[in-house]
Protein backbone atom coordinates (compact mmCIF):
# COMPACT_ATOMS: atom_id res chain seq x y z
CA UNK A 1 0.00 0.00 0.00
CA UNK A 2 1.61 3.57 -0.97
CA UNK A 3 1.26 6.33 1.57
CA UNK A 4 1.12 9.39 0.07
CA UNK A 5 3.23 12.75 1.40
CA UNK A 6 -0.02 14.57 2.57
CA UNK A 7 -1.26 10.79 4.51
CA UNK A 8 2.64 10.24 5.82
CA UNK A 9 2.81 14.12 6.95
CA UNK A 10 -0.30 13.07 9.06
CA UNK A 11 0.92 10.12 10.14
CA UNK A 12 3.97 12.37 11.74
CA UNK A 13 1.73 14.73 12.95
CA UNK A 14 -0.22 11.70 15.25
CA UNK A 15 3.51 10.66 16.80
CA UNK A 16 4.55 14.36 17.51
CA UNK A 17 1.05 14.68 19.37
CA UNK A 18 1.63 11.53 21.28
CA UNK A 19 5.31 12.45 22.41
CA UNK A 20 4.40 16.30 23.10
CA UNK A 21 1.69 14.62 25.57
CA UNK A 22 4.28 12.06 27.10
CA UNK A 23 6.95 14.60 27.51
CA UNK A 24 4.39 16.89 29.17
CA UNK A 25 3.80 14.17 31.72
CA UNK A 26 7.84 13.66 32.21
CA UNK A 27 8.37 16.97 33.22
CA UNK A 28 5.36 16.93 35.52
CA UNK A 29 6.88 13.84 37.80
CA UNK A 30 10.62 15.24 37.03
CA UNK A 31 11.77 12.01 34.75
CA UNK A 32 14.76 13.20 33.69
CA UNK A 33 15.73 10.60 31.41
CA UNK A 34 12.32 9.89 29.74
CA UNK A 35 12.22 13.61 29.27
CA UNK A 36 15.41 13.51 27.32
CA UNK A 37 14.62 10.42 25.72
CA UNK A 38 11.42 12.07 24.65
CA UNK A 39 12.95 15.37 23.38
CA UNK A 40 15.21 13.29 21.22
CA UNK A 41 12.53 11.25 19.77
CA UNK A 42 10.10 15.05 18.94
CA UNK A 43 13.74 16.25 16.96
CA UNK A 44 13.16 12.97 14.90
CA UNK A 45 10.07 13.24 13.82
CA UNK A 46 10.48 17.06 13.24
CA UNK A 47 13.28 16.88 11.33
CA UNK A 48 10.87 13.94 9.09
CA UNK A 49 8.03 16.12 8.91
CA UNK A 50 10.21 20.03 8.32
CA UNK A 51 12.65 18.25 6.05
CA UNK A 52 13.68 20.33 2.76
CA UNK A 53 13.17 18.93 -0.03
CA UNK A 54 10.16 17.27 0.82
CA UNK A 55 10.31 13.47 0.87
CA UNK A 56 8.34 13.09 -2.68
CA UNK A 57 8.97 15.64 -5.48
CA UNK A 58 5.36 17.20 -6.73
CA UNK A 59 5.12 15.65 -9.96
Amino acid sequence: MTTNEKEYNGYLFDQLEIVEDALQLAEEENATKTIAYLKRKKSTIERKLYQQPPLLENR
